[in-house]
C-alpha cells in the first residue's frame, strides 16, 4: 500500500462516477491508457479488484464500495489544505504576527493597520505592543514572526535589519520656564522628573544613557515617579506633577491635547528602531506584506522633525 497515490484515488473516484474509463479519462483530460494504468496500480497496491468491467459500464466491487468514502475524504482534505495555503499565499486569508514597542500606536500603528486592512480585509492582524526587549524574546521564541524594536537589542538568534526609524527624545513640561532651551542632565537632576519604562529601567536604552550622562556629570537622577508607559508620564506632566522624557513622536501626538511644551536634550539623544525576525525563521506572506506597509508609513514619519 506504500505506492498508493492521490492521483490514483482521484482517477478511481472519477471512474466510479462516470461508469466508464473513457468518460473518466475525458473528464480528467488524460489518455485512457494512462488512467487505466493508474487504476491498475491502485488495485495492485491494495491487492483487490475495484471494478467489474462489462461491455457498457464499470461495476464497483465490494472493496471499491468500501474504499469510495475514504478516498473521497482523503481528496477533500488535501484540496482543503491546498485552498488554505492558496488563501494565505494570495493574502485572502492568514494572520499577521507582529510585535512592537507600546507607544507605536500613537503615531504609527493606527494608520498602518487601517491601510493594511483596507487592502487585505480577509487577513487577520495580531499586533502585540510590548517593550522592545519582550518583543525580541517573543520573536526569538517563535511566538511572533517579526517585530519593530528599539536598538540596541539582545540579538541572539535574531536577524536585525538596518535602522528604519529614528526619533529624538525630548523634554516635556507644563512649566514654560523649564523649556527656555535644551535641557542638560544637570538640569534634569534638579527637576521633578517622571520616568517611564519602570519595569525595564535596567535595559531601557534611554534610561541607561541618562544614568551614564549623570554619572559623568557627577549628579544623580532621582525621579519623583516611575511609570510603565510614556503616555502615562505625559499625562502626569500635563497635570503639573513633574517633567518627563519622551520620544518626539509621542510628544507630538499628545502635545496639543495635553497643553505641554517640549525642548531637545543637551546633547540631543536619538533613538533608532529596526525590524527583527528569527534567524532561519520564515515569514508568512501576511506578515511580510505588513512589514512592507510599515516601511511606507515609517518613511512618512521621517519627514516630520522636532522643531
Amino acid at each position: 500500500m506504500s505506492n498508493l497515490t492521490l492521483v490514483q484515488l482521484r482517477y478511481f473516484l472519477s471512474a466510479a462516477k462516470h461508469k466508464t474509463l473513457s468518460a473518466a479519462a475525458e473528464a480528467e483530460h488524460i489518455a485512457q491508457p494512462s488512467l487505466s494504468e493508474q487504476i491498475r496500480r491502485l488495485e495492485n497496491s491494495l491487492g483487490v479488484k475495484l471494478f467489474t468491467r462489462t461491455n457498457r459500464e464499470l461495476q464497483l466491487t465490494e472493496a471499491a464500495r468500501l474504499l469510495l468514502p475514504s478516498a473521497q475524504r482523503a481528496l477533500d482534505e488535501v484540496e482543503g489544505l491546498a485552498d488554505l495555503v492558496r488563501e494565505v499565499r494570495t493574502l485572502q486569508g492568514g494572520t499577521v504576527s507582529f510585535g512592537t514597542f507600546n507607544s507605536a500606536h500613537l503615531y504609527l500603528l493606527t494608520g498602518l493597520i487601517r491601510d493594511f486592512h483596507e487592502r487585505y480585509p480577509l487577513v487577520k492582524i495580531r499586533v502585540v505592543g510590548l517593550n522592545s526587549s519582550e518583543v525580541a524574546d517573543a520573536v526569538r521564541a517563535g511566538e511572533l514572526e517579526a517585530g519593530l524594536v528599539q536598538l540596541p537589542v539582545d540579538d541572539r538568534g535574531l536577524s536585525v535589519s538596518p535602522p528604519v526609524l529614528s526619533d529624538e527624545v525630548v523634554y516635556v513640561s507644563a512649566d514654560p520656564e523649564r523649556l527656555a532651551g535644551p535641557v542638560s542632565v544637570e538640569q534634569m537632576a534638579a527637576a521633578p522628573l517622571i520616568l517611564s519604562e519602570a519595569r525595564w529601567s535596567n535595559s531601557d536604552p534611554l534610561r541607561l544613557s541618562m544614568t551614564e550622562r549623570a554619572q559623568h556629570a557627577g549628579v544623580t537622577l532621582n525621579p519623583i515617579a516611575e511609570v510603565e508607559f510614556q503616555t502615562h508620564a505625559v499625562e502626569l506632566a500635563a497635570q503639573g506633577v513633574g517633567d518627563s522624557l519622551v520620544s518626539y513622536h509621542v510628544a507630538k501626538s499628545m502635545i496639543e491635547q495635553q497643553g505641554l511644551g517640549y525642548v531637545s536634550l543637551e546633547p540631543a539623544f536619538h533613538e533608532h528602531f529596526a525590524f527583527i525576525t528569527r534567524v532561519n525563521g520564515s515569514l508568512s506572506p501576511a506578515t511580510r506584506e505588513f512589514i512592507k506597509y510599515a516601511h511606507r508609513h515609517i518613511a512618512l514619519l521621517q519627514d516630520i522633525k522636532p522643531g
